[in-house]
């Protein structure tokens, strides 16, 4: 008998948030919730268990956070960080979110679950719609890039976490510093399913960002009440 695949969100939200410029960016609030707050609950009803990685210095009983969270100290680096949420956790398949995405519609998370647990590595993802330029100096423009089978990649990323480990040992060994953790697996020539994610799972990262979240709260909310 084939016992249940054991789930668990695995949250890194040590960055420092200097873009923002308003401290670190997953406790920032948007519709009285923080970024934090907001991914937590989007994730806890899918998975086992749900395991964030702070700031140095900051512990759970500052946050409001919904439901059982486990927290740990992060690293230095985003990777770090997800390198000490992997080994503190013993899940089958684990899920890789970005505080700072704070409105995930639950059908993708599921899907990037399901994903992962089938083929091993799993990323939310969308087919880019911009037209691509590269520049030919400073502001100008230079030689368009066709946007065909281009993809903008999201989170959640879906991994079995023996797998993402072994990705991130291999990158600390060889020095390598990944933007994401689907990169580190492809990396070593494994495949990484790309699944259609959601417009509305934007990263949080200027100020300008900031004024879109406060305005999609508002219809998310009302939406999810």
């Amino acid at each position: 008998m084939t016992l249940p695949q054991r789930t668990a969100a695995l949250i890194p939200a040590a960055g420092l948030g200097t873009r923002l410029g308003q401290g670190p960016k997953a406790f920032v609030t948007v519709g009285g919730l923080s970024l934090l707050a907001r991914s937590v609950a989007a994730l806890a009803p899918l998975v086992d268990e749900v395991v964030v990685a702070l700031p140095d210095g900051y512990a759970l009983h500052d946050l409001n956070l919904p439901g059982d969270v486990r927290a740990i100290t992060g690293g230095a680096t985003r990777q770090a960080s997800v390198l000490a949420l992997l080994q503190a956790s013993e899940a089958d398949v684990v899920l890789i979110h970005d505080a700072a995405r704070p409105f995930l519609p639950p059908s993708v998370g599921e899907a990037v679950k399901a994903a992962a647990a089938q083929t091993g590595a799993a990323t939310a993802a969308l087919p880019v719609a911009d037209t691509l330029v590269r520049q030919a100096g400073p502001n100008l423009w230079g030689q368009l890039t066709s946007r065909e089978g281009l993809w903008a990649v999201q989170t959640p990323q879906g991994f079995r976490r023996e797998l993402l480990l072994e990705a991130h040992r291999a990158a600390e060994k060889s020095g390598i510093q990944a933007t994401d953790d689907a990169g580190l697996v492809a990396r070593l020539g494994l495949p990484v399913a790309l699944i259609l994610g959601d417009a509305r799972l934007f990263k949080v990262t200027t100020p300008g960002d900031l004024i879109l979240a406060k305005a999609l709260a508002r219809l998310w909310d009302a939406e999810h009440a």
